[in-house]
């Protein structure tokens, strides 16, 4: 039986520079679905897709004087279509489901961040205080994304799958008071 392997390239790169990118926001109402994966296959591997996925992320600092009083955020988890991609005859819902939990675990690192950001105060390091959060949110999320394909086998594995499953539906559940609105 030859087993097909699930790849997962998260983006910790702003792609929102580019304003030709399309995106779609995480909703727990609204899963993505093998028609959001515009991008091209690569036939050079076995996979049968890939989800690009990432935090976007930014912030105003508001200023009296030289002393920094209040600041704003905008965090959000994204999908990239034209950047995600499928092998439609290898493609099946189990599958998809998993793609779905990629998308997921960076939507857990969004709340994760948001959490994170409600407990900091203004102050002169700021700036570097979010930025530092930020990368190190994205540094966890990536190594996330990479035990559950190692656990999962990519998905090959349905046990540990089921597993990581319920994980992460606990684990988004106990973090829902930072979802966005």
């Amino acid at each position: 039986m030859k087993f097909v392997r699930i790849f997962l390239l998260i983006s910790t790169i702003c792609f929102g520079q580019n304003e030709d990118l399309e995106t779609m926001s995480w909703q727990a109402e609204k899963p993505i679905l093998w028609k959001n994966f515009k991008g091209k296959p690569n036939r050079n591997n076995d996979a049968a897709a890939q989800t690009v996925s990432g935090i976007s992320f930014g912030f105003s600092i508001g200023k009296t004087g030289n002393t920094i009083t209040d600041f704003t955020t905008n965090v959000e988890c994204l999908f990239y279509p034209t950047e995600s991609w499928y092998k439609p005859e290898v493609a099946t819902p189990y599958i998809l489901k998993h793609e779905q939990l990629h998308f997921d675990i960076t939507e857990l690192h969004a709340l994760l961040l948001r959490k994170k950001i409600s407990k900091i105060k203004p102050s002169a390091r700021l700036k570097s205080q979010l930025n530092d959060l930020y990368k190190s949110i994205s540094r966890d999320s990536y190594k996330m994304q990479q035990r559950y394909d190692d656990e999962t086998n990519h998905s090959i594995n349905k046990e540990k799958q089921a597993a990581w499953n319920l994980y992460i539906a606990k684990a988004l559940k106990k973090l829902e008071a930072y979802k966005t609105q």
